[in-house]
């Protein structure tokens, strides 16, 4: 196998599992975006990198989109994390919002996250709770799939988080 890196941003814990988990599988190093140097990630062969989704953003791709232009001939391979179950036309949306310019047509894959308000920072709580409002006031029948998991999760403690989710992005770098 070549010569890897992971790197990632992680707020609550889920990403950097998934993470580890992909350090487990493939010997590569494995540390976070915020501490990474790009000079340091350019002796790579693989870069991978995982961020969770808020508003629509993966957290830690800024990593790449400031430095992409010094990682010509690499393979890039990036993993979200939502708490959401997958939904194709909510996950190409979020591809379309992220993956513009330098990141066009990179591949990403999704991976199943975790809820805990507990564990929630007060701006991240607060919001969940006045969407969690919004939502209430529609028809659960007309519910997306996001909705109906952010109903469900409301005051739950939940982890979908999963090892099957990181095979497609093992299967993609050994490619």
């Amino acid at each position: 196998m070549e010569k890897g890196i992971i790197l990632y941003q992680s707020k609550y814990g889920a990403t950097k599992k998934y993470a580890e988990w992909l350090k487990e599988a493939t010997q590569f190093e494995c540390m976070e975006t915020k501490k990474a140097d790009i000079k340091k990630v350019q002796e790579y062969d693989v870069i991978i990198l995982g961020g969770g989704i808020y508003a629509s953003g993966i957290a830690g791709l800024s990593f790449l989109k400031k430095n992409i232009s010094y990682l010509k001939n690499k393979k890039i391979v990036v993993f979200c994390v939502g708490a959401s179950p997958y939904d194709e036309d909510a996950f190409a949306e979020v591809y379309k919002h992220n993956f513009k310019d330098g990141l066009k047509d990179m591949a990403c894959f999704y991976c199943r996250g975790a809820w805990n308000e507990e564990e929630m920072s007060l701006k991240d709580r607060t919001l969940c709770r006045m969407l969690q409002k919004a939502v209430a006031r529609q028809d659960p029948a007309t519910y997306e799939p996001w909705q109906k998991a952010l109903m469900c999760a409301v005051g739950q403690k939940c982890d979908w988080t999963d090892r099957k989710y990181i095979e497609p992005i093992l299967e993609y770098v050994q490619g």
